[in-house]
Formats: C-alpha cells, structure tokens, sequence
C-alpha cells in the first residue's frame, strides 16, 4: 500500500503532518508513506509546480493524500507555472475525472453554521463533481477586437461520454446512501448544460432504485440555503461543483472540517481537504487538520477498500469534535497538533 504525501504549501505541511500521524497510528501493515514536492514549494525548488519525479511517483502509488498548494510570492508567474496548476496537472495527468465532497453537520455544531441549528442539523449530502471538463479546461485567452478594446474568453464543453461517465458515478453513490439523486445545471440557458440533462435523463433508466430530479444552478444555491436536508447527492459539472460545495461546507459550520476525494475510473484517488493553503496562518501550529485527516479515510476506503479502518478514523475525529475538541475556526483554542493527539488518543 504505497501512499504519495504531496504537502504542498502554506498550512498544507502542517495538516499533512496530522493525517500521516493518523494513518500510522492504525499500525496498517504494508503500509509505505512517500513525501513529494509540489505547488509553489516544488516551483522554487524544481522551476515547476508539478515536477516530473511527483508525477512518477503518483503514477506509482496506490493512493495520492494531497495538503494545499498556493503561494503569494508566486500570483505573478505565467499562468502554467503558478502553484494552482499542480492540481489540476494531476487531475488530467491521472485521469482523476469524479470529486466526491460530502458535507454534513457533527452533532453538536449546529451552531457553527450560518444557517438555524434546525435547519443545519438535516445536513448530510454529498456533492459529486465533474473534474476535467467545463469551462475550466476549455480553450481561453485574451484578445484584442478591432476597435481596441480588450476581450477575455472561455469556451465550456461537455462530451456526451464525460457525462455519462459522471453520471454513473453519481448514481452509485445514491445508489448507497438514500436513494435520491439531483442533477444541478443550467440548461434554460446553456446548450452544454442541455446535453448534460439529456445525458443524465437517458442513464437514469439504468438505476430504476434511484430517485433523479433536475434543478438549475441559482435555484440549488438557493436551496442549500433554505432546505439543504432535501438533498442526498448531488451531481453537476466542473465550475457548478466548485462554488457549490464551497457554500455547502459553510452551510455544515467550517471548511476546515471538509474532506474530498478526486476518484479515477480505477482505484486510483487523490484525496484533500476543500480548504486551501491559508499563508496568513501558516507555520504557527492554528490550521484545524480535521478535514484532512478525514480526507484520508476516504482514501483508505476508496482506494485501499478498508472501510473499518475509514470508519475508524471518522468515528475519532466526531469523538473528539463530541469531546470538546475545536480548533480556532470553530472558535476553540486547540492548535493543530493538539487536534491530531486527539483524534489519535481517541483512536
């Protein structure tokens, strides 16, 4: 079971540092721990964010656990050398097509989130997010028109297989949760987001056992807010995804509890918490490591298939959450390795 630790930048050592504390105190035999530079660390040491010797090494592993990557002094290199492009290197170089983010409220936090506790309290969903399609990795640039002006654009796509391939996904997931899938786009307005419905209307008829409704994207966002209890997974595309489940994870109380998973059509994964480096916080000991300590029990559930010890590790961190244990995001005072001798104490 070889596992690659991108630390990457800012807080990412530091809660990296935690979850690798986690993983070895399960004591899991075969287990092989392997550290790799990347983000904007892997820049000022390689000339590159996503060096070649990270890339073969997690090529080479079994599951890829991911810290953070984006650094300050680096806003104004060229776009494919900045820290950001790591991320989404791995994500096309490993074929990591599915971002599972499931987002729910531990008992006894319901005050953390900026809905009413009675409202928060109904949240356990899971978003599942298109990852290599979509605006984000269609043709861009700037232009000039003939008249002067200046003029940025992006093309969004969707191909029926990179659809229906997501699709699936999704619906798996519903499959072992509670049976109801919603498909969020915008296909009122967008002929990618048309195909899309059309799509995942025709895979529907695959999994009779699951319940599939569509909604647009500006009506879900209103949802999450006014009844996030309705949802159970929640499918969509590549940018719909990325703002949504940054707003369900302020819904649940904080980010820094948020785990992810970037799955491949394998066992390959690449698993990471939602939050990102925070340099303002860097290297003083303040970053709450939950989310990527239970980032690594998705890796051990979905790529290594050790679910005891997943849930091992879940049922830890609601303890100590249960215990009294907060880091300053939920306006406690335990610092970041405080956090980690509990959930390991409590393992």
């Amino acid at each position: 079971m070889k596992i690659a630790v991108l630390a990457g930048d800012g807080i990412g050592p530091e809660v990296t540092r935690e979850a690798v504390r986690v993983l070895e105190a399960l004591g899991l035999a075969g287990l092989e721990l392997v550290e790799g530079d990347v983000g904007g660390m892997a820049y000022k040491k390689h000339g590159h964010p996503l060096p070649a010797a990270t890339l073969d090494l997690a090529r080479a592993s079994d599951g890829i656990l991911f810290g953070a990557v984006g650094d300050p002094d680096c806003d104004n290199l060229e776009r494919h050398l900045r820290p950001e492009q790591a991320i989404l290197g791995l994500r096309k170089e490993l074929g990591l097509f599915a971002n599972l983010r499931p987002a729910r409220v531990f008992a006894g936090l319901e005050d953390f989130s900026a809905l009413r506790p009675e409202v928060a309290g109904a949240i356990d969903l899971l978003i599942v997010r298109e990852l290599n399609g979509d605006v984000y990795f269609g043709e861009k640039g700037i232009r000039t028109l003939p008249d002067g002006r200046r003029q940025g654009w992006d093309m969004m796509s969707y191909a029926e297989d990179e659809v229906r391939r997501i699709a699936h996904v999704a619906f798996r997931a519903a499959q072992g949760r509670n049976g109801k899938l919603c498909s969020v786009d915008k296909a009122n307005v967008l002929e990618t987001f048309q195909l899309w419905r059309d799509v995942v209307t025709e895979v529907a008829a695959e999994y009779p056992d699951v319940e599939l409704s569509h909604m647009y994207v500006d009506n879900a966002a209103m949802q999450l807010v006014r009844n996030p209890g309705q949802f159970d997974v929640v499918v969509t595309g590549n940018m719909f995804g990325d703002i949504l489940s940054d707003q369900a994870s302020m819904c649940v109380g904080s980010i820094g509890l948020l785990a992810s998973a970037s799955l491949s059509e394998g066992k390959l994964g690449l698993y990471e918490p939602i939050h990102g480096s925070a340099p303002d916080i860097a290297g003083k000991g303040l970053a709450n490591p939950m989310a990527t300590v239970l980032s690594a029990a998705m890796l051990l559930r979905h790529s290594l298939g050790m679910e005891d010890q997943a849930a091992r590790i879940e049922a830890a961190v609601a303890r100590a959450l249960a215990d009294g244990v907060r880091g300053a995001d939920l306006g406690g005072s335990h610092g970041t390795a405080l956090i980690g001798d509990a959930i390991v104490e409590r393992l």
